[in-house]
């Protein structure tokens, strides 16, 4: 690694400027890369619901629809506005009530049927989209209804609120980025000895944030989550390598006569020692991969890719950095603003036996309320209420009782009888507010002739015949969940090969693949882990006790949201363990290794207290960088997908810092003697 630093010092003009021509190239592909802003789509490709999406697309070109809210308008204007909707490219098919009514009042008909198309002069329209719900075209179509009918048109469904997620994270995403900068650079600037170190720290991890974001072009696409949570992330997770580097790098320089034989010296160090705690950060955000749902391989590869490319930048850019702005740093350097924690370690070491048994009576019913915590899956309630798709679906909701609009897809061949039976079937299912079909609708005495070619198309196609089902419950509830369920045993008593879809039937399975997903996620990560500290650490005791230690932080931190009555999004319990555990694993692997180098020349101790006095600062720093990264934009967010998640992380990071400086020393004091006689002598 001697020659590899070398190299870098000798060349540091040469690497700055590799990293500039890098950096273009990176945001030239950070531009190509797409964004999904639609969780469902990370759904397996083999469930029925997914393969029921596919065959509506297919089919009957409505892989994306829309039930929109037209307000004090008269029928020949919609039927005009409908003539405009129609020829915006994506669109498939428009249609309301007049399309079979013409100008029929909509009086003559019984109040049963008026309620359902037509109140407080308030008209409903069906947009059907030739491609799925969140697909670029459908989109764009979307975005150009609104712009053309100016206001006059509302928008409900998935497709609007794609939209409405991705105007909403692109206004806040460099506002997260900002917030980041600003509270690490506060922390740095107070911690470290120097006002312009701080910048070049942040400037270098910049660096390594944009190179992540620019190769993600390879991926082919990401996930808004992933593209917003990405640069805290990796800011929060690779600032102490940095940190590492700068303070050997300082402590080498009295003992060289030149800075970069010291930088050679630092580089190496640094190396040896973020080698172990990078891959477990790495392994923990690919244990992500073990999930069903894709968006955790989605995050999980992304930020594995970014903590490797932030260790490659630290050893490569930042040292060329320091040795280029030497005398500035040097012109800028100021009194260390740590507290000196002698006194805190010393009550730490003496009371080990109490903070221990503190530790052991906490286990059970941490881990008991983490398990409680409360989730959501509505996806919409992650989202403002002021956004014209919430509004709208809530308007539905209120004025026309559309909750859970589902569609089943039956063989075309099926014998009316059966169809019939099958209808009454589900109408007496409990919570089912109404079924529409094509027989359904001549019973309304509408006869074919009278219906539009649009309106035939959308019931029928040369495979199905599709059945329209509105449920009194909302989505992703127990209720509604339990009611496809029974819905399913229905339509495959009388067609086996029919598919129920629509958004209800999607989320119900993103709620079962999610809470297989948390027990997966967190095994696997815990294994993987395991594994690394057990070929790092080469011992068979401390994978094992410092596991523990993090999983009590983050049962900590997930008690803390049971306690407080707070309900989560989904995804944050899924992928929190995971992070946490990836991200601050560091921590106890930079206690434990030091307490073991200063435990074969010192008793016990003497080796925990001169391990906290040196690796306590270290810790400190690094956690509140990881806290502030996160902090903020935990604030700000008005994604509470994203706010949620970032507040955890966060409270992980300050809670998973406290129990390493505190709860750690007592462990590894107390199960000593097991720790000496099961790792490998070269470490101890």
């Amino acid at each position: 690694m001697k020659k590899f630093g070398k190299f870098v010092c000798k060349n540091k003009n040469l690497v700055v400027l590799v990293s500039a021509v890098l950096l273009i190239f990176s945001f030239i592909g950070m531009n190509l890369t797409k964004v999904n802003y639609d969780i469902l789509v990370y759904l397996p490709d083999e469930i029925e619901t997914i393969q029921g999406q596919n065959e509506l697309t297919d089919n009957f070109k409505m892989g994306g629809y829309s039930i929109a809210i037209i307000d004090n308008m008269k029928s020949k204007d919609i039927l005009e506005l409908e003539n405009d909707i129609k020829n915006v490219d994506g669109v498939s098919k428009v249609v309301s009530v007049y399309d079979v009514i013409g100008n029929i009042p909509i009086s003559m008909f019984p109040n049963e049927i008026q309620e359902r198309i037509h109140k407080n002069n308030s008209d409903l329209l069906l947009i059907t989209f030739t491609d799925s719900t969140s697909s670029e075209k459908t989109i764009d179509a979307v975005r150009e209804i609104r712009n053309i009918t100016d206001g006059k048109v509302k928008q409900g469904g998935m497709s609007s609120m794609v939209l409405d997620t991705m105007n909403l994270s692109e206004r806040e995403i460099t506002i997260y980025i900002a917030i980041a900068v600003v509270l690490c650079l506060i922390v740095l600037s107070v911690f470290l000895d120097s006002y312009i170190v701080p910048v070049l720290l942040l400037l270098n991890i910049g660096c390594a944030i944009v190179f992540n974001l620019g190769t993600n072009v390879f991926l082919g696409n990401i996930s808004y989550i992933t593209k917003a949570l990405v640069a805290v992330l990796q800011l929060g997770v690779t600032t102490d390598f940095s940190i590492f580097l700068y303070h050997s790098y300082e402590k080498k320089k009295n003992n060289y006569k030149s800075r970069e034989d010291a930088m050679i010296d630092a580089i190496s160090e640094t190396f040896k020692s973020v080698t172990g705690s990078s891959l477990t950060t790495i392994v923990g955000f690919l244990a992500l991969c073990a999930m069903q749902l894709t968006l955790g391989s989605d995050l999980g590869i992304v930020m594995a890719k970014g903590v490797l490319i932030g260790v490659i930048v630290v050893l490569t850019l930042f040292p060329s950095l320091i040795l280029m702005f030497n005398k500035l740093i040097e012109k800028t350097k100021h009194k260390e603003l740590v507290p000196n924690f002698n006194n805190l370690n010393k009550f730490i070491i003496k009371h080990k036996n109490a903070i221990f048994i503190i530790f052991i009576i906490l286990v059970i019913p941490l881990y008991l309320a983490n398990s409680k915590v409360d989730v959501y899956y509505k996806l919409d309630s992650s989202l403002p209420s002021t956004l014209e798709s919430v509004k709208t679906n809530e308007e539905l909701k209120d004025k026309f009782n559309i909750v859970s609009p589902e569609i089943i897809m039956i063989n075309k061949d099926l014998k009316s009888n059966k169809v019939s039976e099958m209808i009454d079937d589900i109408e007496n299912l409990e919570g089912i507010d109404f079924v529409l079909s094509f027989n359904k609708i001549k019973e309304l005495g509408i006869t074919e002739e009278m219906l539009s070619s649009d309106i035939k198309d959308i019931f029928k196609s040369d495979k199905y015949e599709l059945i329209l089902v509105n449920s009194d419950y909302d989505v992703a509830t127990d209720e509604l969940n339990n009611q496809t369920n029974e819905l399913n045993k229905i339509v495959k008593k009388y067609d086996n090969d029919a598919i129920v879809a629509g958004v209800g039937p999607l989320m119900k399975d993103l709620v079962e693949i999610s809470n297989t997903d948390f027990n997966n996620v967190n095994t696997y990560s815990i294994i993987c882990i395991f594994l690394v500290l057990f070929i790092v650490l080469k011992s068979l005791s401390l994978p094992f006790l410092l596991i523990g230690a993090i999983e009590f932080a983050i049962f900590a931190n997930m008690s803390i949201s049971y306690f407080g009555g707070t309900t989560l999004p989904f995804i944050a319990p899924i992928t929190l363990g995971t992070i946490q555990l990836g991200a601050t694993i560091d921590y106890a692997i930079l206690m434990t290794t030091t307490y073991l180098r200063n435990r074969s020349t010192m008793d016990k101790n003497e080796a925990m207290l001169t391990t906290l006095n040196y690796c306590g600062t270290s810790i400190l720093i690094s956690g509140m960088c990881f806290f502030a990264a996160t902090f903020g934009v935990g604030l700000y967010s008005q994604i509470e997908m994203i706010g949620s998640l970032c507040t955890l992380i966060s409270r992980g990071a300050l809670i998973s810092m406290i129990v390493v400086i505190t709860v750690l020393p007592s462990i590894l004091m107390i199960f000593d003697k097991l720790i000496l006689k099961t790792t490998k002598k070269e470490n101890v």
